[in-house]
């Protein structure tokens, strides 16, 4: 065996009348779920109801805290005063707790979404603020982040426990962080070539950017963005491959079980 890794999505964010993705397909795939608190996507039907079908699938569940950017998917900046952004996160957390609770499991990790994730990567400020967010729900809720990413660094510091992330469908640039959405070649389309980027990835320990400049990473989780119709054909491939390559696949406390 080569080693243990994690698969993850995003999942959850349909609302109301608004469907996104296909969660069922998804949970009976991935080993994780980054459940959407109802600010970016998700509400609370949206919410209990994804943290069943993750009980009943046998997936670790997250809460994927955001911006209070319903309109805007959780995707634009926003600059909120540090202390009401964290009771902002504490409160998305707790809700979510809630809804994994009334199912007869927890929730055991966390990771931001959408320009609150991207921003936290690179200010250590904004980092610090969502360590000690989800210090203050649990010290022991792992912390998901981009691998190099100033989330990583806030959370190790924190004492919480980390997990180093890596995107299947996002490409990279020199400095570690994703290439921005709206730039060509952002994205990475197709199941094979999501898994050839994947397989680098790993088998090198290293991100390779769009420059092909080599990042040393400790890739432990893997993420499938689940808003694409891509998202259930790139995460089956991702999981035939990497276990057919020996790696095994893990729910988040269970990767970091010694």
């Amino acid at each position: 065996m080569k080693g243990r890794l994690n698969l993850n999505s995003d999942l959850g964010e349909s609302f109301g009348p608004w469907s996104m993705g296909n969660d069922a397909a998804m949970l009976s795939i991935v080993d994780s779920a980054n459940v959407a608190c109802g600010w970016h996507g998700g509400d609370a039907a949206v919410m209990v109801d994804t943290t069943r079908l993750a009980v009943e699938n046998g997936v670790s569940i997250g809460a994927h805290p955001s911006f209070p950017d319903l309109q805007g998917f959780g995707r634009r900046r926003m600059d909120i005063p540090t202390a009401e952004l964290e009771a902002m996160l504490i409160y998305q957390i707790g809700a979510l707790c809630a809804c994994a609770h009334a199912n007869g499991a927890k929730v055991t990790h966390v990771k931001p979404h959408g320009a609150l994730n991207n921003i936290a990567c690179e200010d250590r400020k904004i980092a610090d603020v969502v360590a000690s967010a989800v210090f203050r729900v649990d010290p022991e809720l792992i912390l998901l982040g981009p691998a190099t990413s100033q989330i990583v660094y806030a959370g190790r510091d924190k004492g919480l426990p980390v997990v180093e992330e890596i995107f299947a469908d996002r490409a990279y640039l020199d400095d570690g962080n994703l290439v921005p959405r709206g730039r060509l070649g952002a994205m990475i389309h197709g199941a094979q070539a999501s898994l050839e980027h994947v397989m680098r990835i790993v088998g090198e320990s290293a991100l390779i950017s769009i420059n092909g400049k080599r990042i040393p990473v400790n890739p432990q989780s893997i993420c499938v963005h689940g808003d694409n119709e891509e998202a259930v054909a790139t995460a089956k491939a991702l999981r035939e491959g990497l276990l057919a390559a020996g790696y095994a696949l893990l729910p988040l406390p269970e990767l970091l079980k010694t």
